[in-house]
């Protein structure tokens, strides 16, 4: 596994009816790795995976391997009620051709370390693939703090990276000096890409990527080359869209700048319904004003 760069969680791409859209999902994944992006992750958050059964995660992983091929890995969400499940979901991503998991919290149940630790390490046990533990307090209700993260990888050879959504920079540093250069740190959060990689972050788990890749894999680009005025300028473009990644419709955000976009369906699943009202007026103000004063590339 190649843990740097900008590697997209997906959207799940839905017909009318609200079953998956294979065809839709290979062109999403085909674009995104055509414009520059370093792998794939199905089946997170923002590919709306709890409202996914066992067998549709994986079929989308099934799917996006096919779509890349050697191109790209692919990496498979984890996430369960139990950990029998997912431990099998794991399993299942390894027969599917998946190269990589990410490993979260079990949904529901927010427990402390000796549980949380048990639970997270059956699934990286699971299988020979490489993991990467996805931090989410905001999210999930767990935060895995940076001894615990160490311990990980004290026990766990296969466990090669972290993607850390905390919100707070600091962690960054906090993990690196906990665990030396043993694990990449991903930034998990659009609106602290920059900040993230100025702490020593060395790839992006994005999410507004899935409408803007090219402008996404440019800003990741320039900042870790060090080029701070030209990714600064184009961190302050693309802020606004960012920050919709962060708030409790971002995958109904991301999913209509994607139809609008004409790169995708804006479709959802219950619970969650289409934009309407003021979220609906916010996005699209947001889109505009971003269209007036595009971004040189």
């Amino acid at each position: 596994m190649n843990w740097q760069g900008v590697i997209p969680a997906i959207t799940t791409n839905f017909r009318p009816n609200g079953a998956v859209d294979h065809a839709a999902l290979t062109r999403h994944c085909r674009w995104m790795i055509d414009s520059g992006c370093a792998g794939i992750v199905c089946c997170g958050s923002l590919g709306e995976a709890a409202t996914l059964s066992h067998a549709e995660k994986l079929a989308i992983a099934a799917t996006c391997v096919k779509a890349v091929g050697d191109r790209a890995p692919v990496v498979l969400g984890i996430a369960s009620l139990s950990t029998t499940d997912a431990v099998a979901l794991a399993k299942g991503a390894a027969r599917a051709g998946c190269e990589g998991i990410m490993v979260l919290p079990p949904y529901v149940y927010s427990t402390d370390w000796r549980e949380m630790k048990t639970h997270v390490s059956a699934v990286i046990a699971a299988t020979k693939l490489e993991c990467l533990l996805y931090n989410n307090p905001p999210a999930y209700q767990t935060d895995f703090l940076p001894w615990q993260i160490a311990e990980l990888a004290a026990d766990h050879a296969n466990l090669r990276a972290v993607k850390e959504s905390s919100g707070d920079t600091r962690r960054v540093t906090a993990i690196r000096h906990a665990c030396g250069r043993r694990l990449a740190v991903l930034v998990g959060m659009d609106d602290a890409i920059l900040e993230g990689i100025y702490a020593g972050a060395e790839g992006w788990i994005a999410g507004l990527v899935n409408a803007f890749p090219v402008e996404s894999v440019t800003l990741f680009d320039l900042a870790t080359r060090g080029d701070k005025a030209r990714a600064g300028e184009l961190y302050k473009w693309f802020l606004p869209l960012l920050v919709l990644d962060t708030v409790p419709k971002f995958v109904q955000y991301i999913k209509w700048l994607q139809a609008e976009l004409d790169r995708g369906s804006a479709t959802v699943r219950p619970p969650r319904l289409p934009l309407a009202g003021a979220d609906l007026a916010h996005v699209k103000a947001v889109l505009a004003r971003a269209r007036r004063s595009p971004p040189r590339i």
